[in-house]
């Protein structure tokens, strides 16, 4: 089930029909964390998580991807609102809606990676790792520029 939010003009959704591919593959392509990803892998990767569209009207401005089980991790991924509408708090809203989301609460870890909106994260609890020495990782950088299975 969706959900909404309103504040003012703007609007969060849960709904999946909302979401505009082409606002957000336009966005993500050029994003240090995705730079060159096709728009099969986003519109695969918007199918398998609970997305959080960011809107001003009917024009996505914004979105959070959560990847989660519902039950006792998420991890937040591609936040992002438009450099037209930054400075107006939307990020902050969006990160505090995600973060009550009734579907999101009672998960034991919340993780999310950043280059440069640390500031933006610590207000809604997020920080650095406990015990950073025992994650590990799997980091394949030129995974989008080369040709996938998915992509034929």
């Amino acid at each position: 089930m969706s959900a909404e939010y309103r504040r003012d003009e703007f609007l969060i959704s849960t709904d999946p029909a909302k979401l505009d591919l082409d606002v957000i593959h336009g966005f993500l392509t050029r994003a240090y964390w995705l730079e060159g990803v096709s728009r099969a892998v986003v519109e695969q990767a918007l199918r398998h998580a609970l997305c959080f569209g960011l809107y001003a009207g009917p024009q996505q401005i914004g979105l959070a991807r959560v990847i989660t089980d519902y039950a006792t991790f998420a991890y937040v991924a591609d936040v992002f609102v438009l450099a037209e509408y930054r400075g107006r708090g939307l990020g902050k809203w969006l990160m505090r809606t995600v973060r009550a989301h009734p579907d999101l609460q009672g998960l034991r870890r919340w993780s999310l990676a950043t280059k440069d909106a640390h500031g933006l994260y610590r207000q809604v609890g997020f920080g650095e790792l406990r015990n950073p020495d025992r994650w590990m990782e799997i980091v394949d950088l030129d995974t989008y520029t080369r040709a996938t299975p998915r992509e034929g």
